[in-house]
């Protein structure tokens, strides 16, 4: 497996893996009912360094890296993640954190902040913590899961810089 920059040509195969995503609902503080032109504007927005791993031909997961806010905390990093339902469970997610981590460093980022990690989203969490990350906060019943209803999001933080 590779993870490198996303092309132009890529993009009809990330927009496999994100909008079922956006679709269900239940991971992304973000509306699920996009057309495709929105789902990759956002995606791909300008502000997005956007990555893919891939292998064996096929594109396994997707994120993209960006600043979390301007100006005085322009030095915090923030990140969206999303592997390919065949390719779940075999360490992508894993790797293209890893990844992000690395280059987040290489940018001059100082730390990576998730701004609204849902709760229910176990596996998520227990990766992210594994990878070092701290529940900072959490967002009483932020979130509007589509089975679970009202749940918890988590703000998580890790610093790169020792």
């Amino acid at each position: 497996m590779q993870i490198r920059p996303a092309a132009e040509a890529d993009r009809a195969a990330i927009l496999a893996i994100v909008a079922p995503v956006l679709r269900a609902g239940e991971t992304y503080a973000i509306a699920n009912d996009l057309t495709d032109a929105q789902t990759l504007a956002y995606w791909f927005a300008p502000t997005h360094e956007v990555f893919l791993a891939e292998g064996e031909g096929m594109i396994l997961g997707t994120y993209y890296l960006m600043a979390n806010q301007g100006g005085g905390g322009a030095h915090v990093a923030n990140c969206g993640y999303m592997t390919a339902p065949a390719a779940q469970g075999k360490g992508i997610a894993r790797a293209m954190c890893e990844h992000s981590l690395a280059r987040a460093a290489d940018r001059g980022f100082r730390a990576i902040q998730f701004n609204h990690v849902v709760s229910t989203n176990a596996r998520a969490v227990a990766l992210w913590q594994k990878l070092g990350f701290d529940i900072v906060g959490t967002l009483p019943a932020a979130f509007n899961h589509p089975v679970h209803g009202y749940v918890d999001s988590y703000v998580m933080f890790k610093t790169l810089t020792g």
